[in-house]
């Protein structure tokens, strides 16, 4: 009871040098904590952001993410800890932070799912920067990964930013990941042309080009006997940078040498047969 009256006697400074001078050690102690606390949280950081970068399976803004997570971990548990040195019931605290953590990720809910599909992209690699591909009905070349968004700039020039949630969720076709591609030509022949000569026709083309690959080897076949038409098929296998210009080149050069050999391309024909009443 007197000492309560003689801290109520005392002036705001006064009241506080006492507190300081009865829990100089306690304070010490947390300043200790805190500084060595925060010295360790950024060693430790660095030390798993090194060893993730070193790893190939891993995108280096995972490696950001997972090292940045490992350092407010621990900026957390330094200052729990520290508050532990004052008598602070921290059971509450970390209650409270749980509670907070669950109400941010109810009204977060979409975008931290698009940072967990962001994480997944950057993890399993469907795709990289550089490369083409299609999702759902977008086709276009990956510009630019990140933890929300996706960007895209079409064949046409057009910029496509895709949400990584949506993006996820879908097939992915990936146009550059094998570095070999097959090209397929179908063409229809008449019915009185020769379907051999066609088909060596085709093959001389594919043996004539450089960007066909000789393994696997070229292939020419009948593909289906249409109404007006035999359908001839060639396939071919290229690089993936000779796709393009290798379709077109070829596509003419058959046109061209039908012509030239006298191999007709029919258009389509429809007979009708009249009957007398």
């Amino acid at each position: 009871m007197n000492l309560d009256k003689e801290l109520a006697g005392l002036t705001i400074p006064e009241t506080i040098f006492l507190w300081l001078k009865s829990n100089i050690m306690e304070i010490f102690g947390a300043i200790a904590v805190l500084v060595i606390g925060l010295l360790i949280a950024s060693l430790l950081s660095r030390a798993v952001n090194k060893a993730l970068t070193k790893s190939d399976r891993l995108d280096p803004s995972v490696s950001g993410l997972l090292s940045n997570l490992v350092q407010y971990g621990l900026w957390i548990l330094v200052v729990i800890t520290v508050l532990a040195q004052f008598g602070v019931q921290t059971t509450s605290i970390i209650a409270a932070l749980g509670g907070m953590a669950l109400a941010i990720g109810l009204a977060l809910q979409g975008t931290l799912s698009n940072v967990a599909s962001g994480v997944m992209i950057l993890v399993q690699k469907p795709f990289k920067v550089g490369e083409a591909i299609t999702v759902g009905s977008i086709t276009g070349v990956v510009q630019n990964i990140g933890l929300f968004t996706t960007e895209l700039k079409q064949f046409d020039g057009l910029f496509v930013m895709m949400p990584n949630n949506e993006l996820w969720n879908q097939p992915i076709i990936n146009f550059h990941r094998h570095p070999i591609r097959r090209f397929e030509l179908l063409v229809g022949i008449g019915y009185g042309d020769s379907m051999e000569q066609a088909r060596s026709e085709l093959l001389a083309l594919a043996a004539a080009d450089e960007r066909v690959l000789a393994e696997p080897e070229p292939q020419a076949f009948v593909n289906s006997l249409d109404d007006s038409s035999v359908g001839i098929g060639l396939r071919v296998w290229c690089n993936v940078p000779d796709y393009v210009g290798l379709s077109w080149d070829l596509t003419e050069a058959a046109k061209a040498k039908f012509d030239e050999v006298g191999i007709t391309i029919p258009f389509p024909q429809r007979e009708v047969t009249q009957r007398a009443a």
